[in-house]
């Protein structure tokens, strides 16, 4: 809606207005996002003037429904009796569309236009996200509805995945080459306390709100959010003009550049370390001795603590000192961390062991925040939807591989030789580094 098409409530921000008293519907949503989000990250001319907090805020809204959807959910099915098979079978449908993103990920680099721009697509993704989720509010046993919990879960997820592509794109086209450290920095943070909010906190309070509850709340973020982009000042966006054939254009350029499949290279390999131990980091602490409560605590709070103050600090340092610096210091810490957890062995975890573990996930946040950076400095603009997307859609296959070749050695060898050999596997793609400058990309 224009500016001078909004109501007096709607053109004042952050304080209350003599609207706030009433009952209205967008009044309650209003009121139930000052509960959860601070002023600051809805007040559109805060945002304006500080994009690291407007992406923040949208990777909040993204991260909210995941952390709902991977970490709640699965536990709420399994609580009501919901075979493990049945709950994973829901969770592998949901992830395709993020494996696949990358396919229409072109759509969003073509089809744009002065009226419709990738501001347009976010709102419309995050409104698509929202409508997604509105049948799990006629829900009141999801247990016995799972084949259309799925299809309502996999549109979400589709949604979710175009929201991921727009706004990366968004962030590539709007915020400067040395800012972009500091920027992949609150991203990341927005998203992790997304999930940590509404998975880890969403089961915390999951025996005073229902499954009806907790997707009111997400709903409203999702509502709030693209009301809240739609009023932000954006700089202008570069032009597009013979969409198709200059997209072509940049295609054809970027796959003819060694940088381009060195970065691709990369992001397959870089995050084996991390990957490949993280993921059986559960399993490790089980085979420790840790009661579930514990493990709990430290997955909800620990490690989303440590990955937030690695993910701020880490972005500073790489606008700074350089994102391959950052990457390589980030690289060594987490193997450091992995080689301490490999010398304890199982049995009882030590408070060194903790230690480690805290040091293991604040290597994660550093080492994320800067190769995120770095992976936008090799994308062309122009491309920057489908070329981000293939570059993120590959570190999800270093996922898939990693974690399926360290928990296979923690099933033959234990979990010592596992984690030694993930370490040592992670100074491999360090090689590369050298190799990766960014200044060759012309914007």
């Amino acid at each position: 809606m224009p500016p001078s098409h909004r109501s007096e409530c709607q053109s004042r921000s952050g304080s209350p207005s003599p609207c706030s008293s009433t009952k209205s519907f967008p009044s309650r949503v209003s009121t139930s996002i000052r509960l959860v989000l601070p002023a600051v990250l809805y007040d559109a001319s805060t945002l304006s003037k500080r994009p690291h907090l407007l992406f923040a805020l949208l990777y909040f809204a993204e991260g909210a429904p995941i952390g709902f959807i991977w970490w709640t959910l699965p536990t709420l099915l399994r609580g009501a009796g919901v075979e493990v098979d049945a709950i994973t079978t829901l969770t592998a449908w949901v992830t395709i569309p993020w494996a696949l993103k990358f396919a229409w990920a072109p759509l969003v680099d073509t089809l744009t236009s002065p009226r419709f721009t990738l501001r347009g697509w976010i709102v419309t993704a995050q409104l698509a996200m929202a409508a997604s989720l509105a049948p799990l509010l006629f829900l009141s046993d999801p247990a016995d509805a799972l084949a259309p919990l799925t299809l309502f879960l996999v549109l979400h997820a589709f949604a979710a995945a175009t929201q991921d592509v727009a706004i990366d794109a968004l962030s590539i086209a709007i915020v400067p080459a040395e800012e972009r450290g500091r920027l992949n920095g609150w991203m990341q943070a927005g998203m992790l306390l997304g999930r940590a909010l509404f998975g880890g906190g969403a089961l915390l309070a999951s025996s005073a709100l229902d499954l009806r509850a907790m997707a009111a709340a997400m709903i409203a973020v999702l509502l709030v959010t693209p009301l809240t982009l739609l009023r932000v000042a954006l700089p202008p966006l570069p032009s597009r003009g013979g969409r198709l054939r200059r997209f072509l254009a940049d295609a054809k350029s970027a796959l003819r550049r060694p940088l381009t499949w060195l970065g691709l290279a990369f992001a397959l390999t870089a995050e084996v370390t991390f990957k490949g131990v993280g993921a059986v980091i559960g399993p490790f602490l089980v085979d420790s001795g840790v009661s579930e409560q514990a493990i709990g605590v430290f997955f909800g709070v620990g490690s989303v603590g440590a990955m937030v103050v690695g993910a701020l600090v880490g972005g500073r340092l790489a606008d700074r000192f350089g994102r391959r610096r950052v990457i390589a210091g980030g690289q060594l810490l987490v193997g450091a961390a992995v080689v301490a957890l490999a010398a304890l062995g199982t049995g009882e975890l030590p408070l060194g062991g903790w230690l480690a573990l805290l040091v293991f996930y604040l290597g994660v946040g550093l080492f994320t925040a800067a190769v995120f950076a770095l992976f936008m400095d090799l994308t062309e603009p122009r491309l920057g939807a489908t070329q981000f997307s293939a570059y993120m859609g590959l570190t999800n296959a270093c996922e898939a591989w990693s974690s399926r070749a360290v928990g296979a050695l923690v099933t033959g060898s234990g979990y010592p030789v596992a984690f030694l050999a993930a370490a040592g596997l992670g100074l491999v793609p360090l090689l590369l580094l050298p190799l990766l400058k960014p200044k060759a990309v012309e914007g």
